[in-house]
């Protein structure tokens, strides 16, 4: 992933008001290692239904806000849509983003069950020994990265479109 700034972030998210967004806490952009990244996710450390998430689309950062359901299932365990990764169902959340432009301003959205930390990135890259998969763990990580990149975009695609 390209760097990314704060302008760009904030002038990014489509699917907020200025206001929230000039309010948006953003994380440590100087600790960021963005060529191990397919999107920056963060929660907002003050408010714990609240997440964060920017990618690139072609040559233009998308920003979408998000929202994390209060309750969560505790027992069993539940596969993150963007990352297809299984965990215990605790540690993925069902997340809604307001649609953007008039449709989400009339209280439109959609929703998707994601890593609740937002780390997707960083779960596609522990990948099992080559002896384990029987592929190089370069064409592994490339081929989950790139299936994440793919879901990322059409869940955002699906916030950008207008509700009919």
């Amino acid at each position: 992933m390209k760097q990314l700034t704060e302008a760009e972030i904030r002038t990014s998210i489509v699917n907020a008001g200025r206001s929230d967004v000039e309010r948006m806490p953003l994380p440590g952009l100087h600790e960021v290692v963005w060529e191990d990244r397919e999107y920056l996710g963060w929660r907002d450390p003050s408010l714990a239904t609240r997440g964060y998430l920017v990618y690139w689309r072609g040559e233009t950062p998308l920003g979408l806000v998000l929202r994390a359901a209060e309750s969560r299932p505790q027992a069993g365990a539940a596969i993150c849509s963007l990352c297809n990764t299984q965990q215990p169902a605790g540690q993925v959340r069902l997340f809604t983003a307001a649609k953007a432009g008039d449709a989400g301003l009339a209280g439109n959205t959609v929703g998707t069950y994601i890593c609740a930390d937002l780390a997707c990135s960083l779960l596609i890259r522990m990948a099992p020994p080559e002896s384990v998969s029987g592929r190089s763990t370069g064409e592994l990580i490339a081929d989950r990265a790139s299936g994440l990149s793919a879901r990322l975009d059409a869940f955002a695609s699906r916030v950008m479109e207008p509700t009919r």
